[in-house]
C-alpha cells in the first residue's frame, strides 16, 4: 500500500475489469516467532561494519 493505493509488482498483469480480493494479514503481537525474529533483527553495533560481507574472515578459528 502506498498512499491508500494497492501497488502490485511490475510483472503482475491483470486483465481489465478483473475482480480481485485483498486480504490484510495481521500478526499477533504476542507471537513468539515474531518476537524472536525482532530480537535478532536489531542492529548489532558491537560488530564490525563489514561483518555481513566478511563474516568468514571474522569467524575463522585458525
Amino acid at each position: 500500500m502506498r498512499n491508500g493505493v494497492v501497488v502490485l509488482p511490475p510483472e503482475v498483469k491483470l486483465p481489465e475489469g478483473a475482480e480481485v480480493r485483498i486480504e490484510t494479514i495481521l500478526m499477533a503481537e504476542d507471537d513468539a516467532l515474531v518476537a524472536a525474529i525482532e530480537k535478532l533483527a536489531k542492529p548489532r553495533t558491537h560488530l564490525p561494519a563489514d561483518y555481513a560481507l566478511n563474516h568468514g574472515h571474522y569467524t575463522k578459528t585458525n
